[in-house]
């Protein structure tokens, strides 16, 4: 059985850059920036996940986006960077328990092995047919940021896989 959670509110930026915006938002933030890919990185209450070669997610608190948007924008002021507030555009699902990864292979085309996508791993990748993030912050837990618009979508087809909303 997996059990399904909507996420506390998080503030959510895309950050775009090389590598002097990069460390500038590891200052920021006050932890560096996964370089490696597919993983993810923590500081307290922020998190850092790798998307690209040039891109990444930050997940903060709410109570953040303005000041830490201020914070990072600040930081990065003197070099070539992107960075946007998509903290409305999407929202997060946690999913835990033992059966949480085979759950999520019914429309996630991964190997969910914890060998094959180890704590810390993240990706874009699809679930049945909609754009999730995909991030495995424990043994039998996942991290899903997943857009509004799919929202009663993907909900629906965690719940008809097994997964038990609480």
């Amino acid at each position: 059985m997996a059990d399904l959670i909507l996420a506390t509110q998080t503030a959510r930026f895309i950050l775009r850059g090389g590598p002097g915006a990069v460390a500038a938002a590891g200052a920021a933030l006050g932890f560096a920036l996964p370089t490696d890919a597919c993983r993810a990185a923590s500081g307290g209450d922020r998190h850092a996940l790798w998307l690209g070669p040039d891109e990444w997610l930050i997940l903060a608190q709410t109570g953040e986006t303005e000041t830490l948007f201020a914070a990072l924008e600040g930081a990065m002021a003197h070099h070539p960077c992107a960075l946007v507030d998509v903290s409305a555009r999407q929202f997060a699902l946690e999913l835990n328990g033992t059966d949480a990864a085979e759950t999520l292979n019914v429309g996630c085309p991964l190997d969910l092995d914890i060998a094959a996508f180890p704590i810390s791993m993240c990706t874009r990748t699809v679930l049945a047919k909609a754009e999730i993030v995909l991030w495995r912050t424990g043994e039998k837990t996942f991290h899903l940021e997943v857009w509004r618009s799919f929202a009663t979508y993907v909900r629906g087809i965690l719940e008809v896989e097994g997964a038990s909303a609480i």
